[in-house]
């Protein structure tokens, strides 16, 4: 009888085993005698740092250029990307050990991200809201206008209002949203009565975020719309939010002395739930996208999202539904959510 890894071939007229040689594409030994639990062991090593970057990214420092935040910006990102790539090479390498090494980043990756991709609505809500970055250099903004007004929402946040733009939109929106209200680049338009505007002041010298009470049918909500600094990512500086962090700690601080109980924050955070720097927030505040709706809500950039750092978030309100709208003239996509009072 033959063994495992020999061919019958003929031999001066006789029928010799002969030993097939061992290959990469082999799942026995390699050329260099290594068997498939011995080879890969870099991968099952990179496998694993990818396995404690997930489940430990709280812990990684800001210190060094906030890479703990740029790395919360697109940690979804982080583990659909490497482990696939990883999983490529194991394949090619045929190695055991790195194959089963990366089931150790996809059930963490699972743990945190599984839940998004299954539908959490529960229904129409007693109201609609809308946030959305129109951007300065909106190249159409009556298409964001006729975006905004087909959307269905009664509460409407817009950031990074400017120039000719600004006239646009409010003449654009003043059938559908008899009440508005604009407080630097940001405003408000509702099919509601708006009141008791004040400007918040979250720490770079111009408005950018703003409260307001807005009197639903059940009752009134402070409504808070915001627009964070800008963050960059730079060779020489690394993730600079410093600026968007002091913001985050004065907006957070004043709806941590909000007064009426229902509150709803809307605008562009320049972040993800999943960053630390924005805990002034996320602490107070539930998002409605994860805990309502289905899939990840990416918002920017437009043309392909990677990243949700538009969010709708509240308190004392439960959401029922979360969405993405299509692509318009920005560089973001509108986001809403339905709320029951």
């Amino acid at each position: 009888m033959t063994q495992a890894g020999e061919a019958w071939a003929p031999t001066d007229g006789a029928e010799q085993p002969v030993q097939s040689p061992p290959g990469r594409w082999s799942w026995g030994p390699d050329r260099r005698g290594r068997s498939t639990w011995r080879r890969g062991r870099v991968l099952a090593a990179l496998a694993v740092l990818i396995a404690v970057l997930l489940a430990f990214h709280a812990q990684l420092p800001n210190s060094v250029g906030n890479l703990g935040s740029l790395l919360e910006t697109f940690l979804p990102w982080f583990g659909l990307l490497v482990v696939p790539v990883l999983l490529g090479f194991a394949l090619w390498r045929r190695s055991a050990t790195a194959l089963l090494a990366l089931l150790l980043p996809a059930a963490v990756w699972v743990n945190l991200f599984g839940g998004l991709l299954s539908d959490k609505s529960t229904g129409k809500g007693d109201f609609t809201v809308l946030t959305h970055n129109v951007e300065a250099g909106n190249t159409d903004p009556a298409g964001t206008v006729k975006l905004v007004t087909g959307s269905g929402a009664q509460i409407v946040a817009l950031e990074e209002l400017a120039g000719t733009a600004l006239p646009v939109y409010e003449s654009g929106l003043a059938a559908a949203y008899p009440y508005h209200v604009v407080e630097g680049t940001v405003g408000l338009w509702s099919k509601y009565p708006i009141a008791d505007t004040r400007v918040v002041d979250i720490k770079i010298g111009w408005t950018r975020a703003f409260r307001t009470q807005v009197t639903t049918p059940k009752g009134p909500v402070a409504v808070y719309v915001a627009h964070m600094p800008s963050v960059r990512v730079k060779f020489d500086a690394g993730f600079t939010a410093d600026q968007r962090d002091v913001s985050a700690q004065a907006l957070g601080d004043a709806i941590q002395a909000e007064e009426l109980k229902k509150v709803l924050l809307l605008g562009d955070m320049n972040g993800t739930m999943n960053d630390r720097s924005l805990a002034p927030l996320t602490s107070q505040l539930r998002s409605a996208q994860g805990t309502a709706g289905a899939g990840f809500g990416f918002s920017w950039p437009s043309a392909f999202p990677m990243a949700r750092i538009d969010q709708i978030m509240s308190r004392g309100l439960a959401p029922t539904d979360s969405w993405v709208l299509p692509a318009d003239g920005s560089d973001h996509r509108a986001i809403a959510a339905d709320y029951r009072y």
